[in-house]
């Protein structure tokens, strides 16, 4: 009782009689002290052994026969051997703190809009109390559906039916949810190298995928015709991490490989919104008459990771499957954060949002080039799509992967996406500028230095 530190008197009387019950040190049958005698012993008030004595009975602990006592009963639990503790869980181990991380994709949390979405939170929270208590539909609030399909024919020129959108918690939510849709003997064909999420998601939901090679135009078309695989999960408009752009000619050809086969497109459309010149890349869906395209986005890299909004367009022959079969799913995503999205789509203050990172990040991305080119010239090759949060970078240095863990900058190369790495890959890095502000340019380009001269 001396060790109960704030622990309330009855509850540490109840653990300690609790835990000598289940190691044995109070037998079956055996008869505990009287509330009173018990009091005296450890200078406790009979209410608080009372309350222990009952909280012991609740859970089957004892029993209280009147007139005779409180008795041990059975627990069904062996005694644990004398002197024996408990295995210790090992904490994770802690991550390495870098100089600097050319790794991470997530967009700069500085540039977040968080006085408007804090806004826009406290309108829901007032107008909409009531409704934030009730479970929203499973494909998502009508509002918000809405809201994005407005948004797509606006500024994507594509022509969907909010009845067609399905909104759920980030893209790996959405990946699990695709076999289920299309099938679960379907074969996914994976673009090598490619998101390593979309890989890890499919593997371990026990989905069926083969990595097929990329070409100078993206998914190369022979090897698909060749995999046996009825779906391609594709990135055309800025493959990650490539950058590749599909053109026009490969795009149909995709399609028309879909029609023919009675296969699926899905185009993951990841950061497309972040396009730096040029109009924006229409998608393969703007373009499918056949209904064979599955398009899908979120909300992580335009707004936050965090806000793990995203959402699924099916072809009008896949919502009646959805429907008939994956209908009794609930709503992944909260009904406030549905709403106060809703609301920024609609006052158009996302698509303000949009055009003030385009010009950030292209002032950024230039910066970042041009501190490269003049720091590293002949150095290193650099491959750059003007989209998107990364570019590829290529020492003509050996020995990359080496020199940076040595001089603490943690970097990821294109052999880490690819599930057949080639030579190139290995000594290519994948640079997420986003991680590279302006006043820790000199002070980066300072650490590179160490490691591609």
């Amino acid at each position: 009782m001396e060790k109960r530190g704030k622990t309330p008197l009855y509850e540490c009387l109840y653990r300690n009689i609790r835990d000598d019950i289940l190691n044995g040190a109070l037998r079956v049958g055996e008869r505990l002290p009287s509330r009173r005698a018990l009091a005296e012993h450890l200078r406790l008030s009979v209410v608080t052994v009372e309350s222990a004595y009952r909280q012991l009975e609740a859970e089957g602990y004892v029993s209280v026969l009147a007139r005779r006592g409180v008795f041990v009963n059975e627990t069904n639990r062996p005694p644990a051997p004398p002197g024996s503790i408990p295995e210790a869980v090992a904490p994770d181990a802690a991550p390495r703190v870098w100089k600097l991380d050319l790794t991470d994709n997530s967009p700069d949390p500085s540039l977040i809009p968080a006085a408007a979405l804090a806004r826009l939170t406290r309108q829901a929270l007032s107008e909409n109390l009531e409704a934030l208590f009730v479970p929203p539909p499973g494909p998502g609030l009508a509002v918000l559906r809405e809201a994005i399909a407005h948004d797509l024919y606006e500024y994507r020129g594509m022509k969907v039916s909010p009845e067609q959108i399905l909104v759920g918690a980030g893209a790996e939510y959405l990946y699990l949810l695709l076999p289920q849709l299309l099938g679960n003997s379907s074969l996914f064909a994976l673009e090598d190298p490619g998101y390593l999420k979309i890989r890890h998601a499919y593997r371990n939901s026990g989905t069926r995928f083969v990595c097929l090679p990329l070409d100078s135009q993206g998914l190369n078309m022979d090897a698909l015709r060749h995999s046996g695989a009825n779906v391609a999960h594709i990135s055309p408009a800025h493959h990650y991490p490539t950058g590749l752009v599909t053109p026009i000619g490969r795009r149909h050809t995709l399609l028309r490989w879909a029609e023919e086969s009675g296969g699926w497109l899905v185009e993951d459309d990841y950061d497309s919104e972040l396009r730096f010149t040029g109009r924006p890349i229409p998608t393969l869906q703007s373009i499918d008459h056949s209904g064979r395209v599955l398009y899908m986005n979120t909300f992580s890299q335009t707004i936050s990771p965090s806000l793990r909004v995203g959402y699924l367009i099916l072809p009008p022959s896949l919502l009646e499957v959805y429907r008939r079969e994956l209908s009794f799913y609930a709503c992944t995503v909260p009904t406030l954060e549905q709403y106060v999205l809703a609301r920024f789509l609609e006052s158009g203050q996302y698509e303000q949002h949009l055009s003030r990172l385009r010009k950030i990040y292209r002032a950024r991305r230039a910066a970042v080039l041009d501190a490269f080119r003049a720091n590293f010239s002949g150095g290193v090759t650099i491959s750059e799509q003007g989209a998107g949060l990364h570019f590829l970078l290529r020492p003509r240095a050996d020995g990359i992967r080496q020199r940076a863990e040595r001089a603490g900058v943690r970097l990821r190369f294109l052999s880490d996406y690819a599930a057949a790495p080639t030579p190139e890959q290995h000594n290519t890095v994948v640079v997420h500028y986003a991680a590279l502000p302006p006043e820790r340019l000199a002070e980066s380009m300072s650490l590179l230095a160490e490691i591609f001269c």
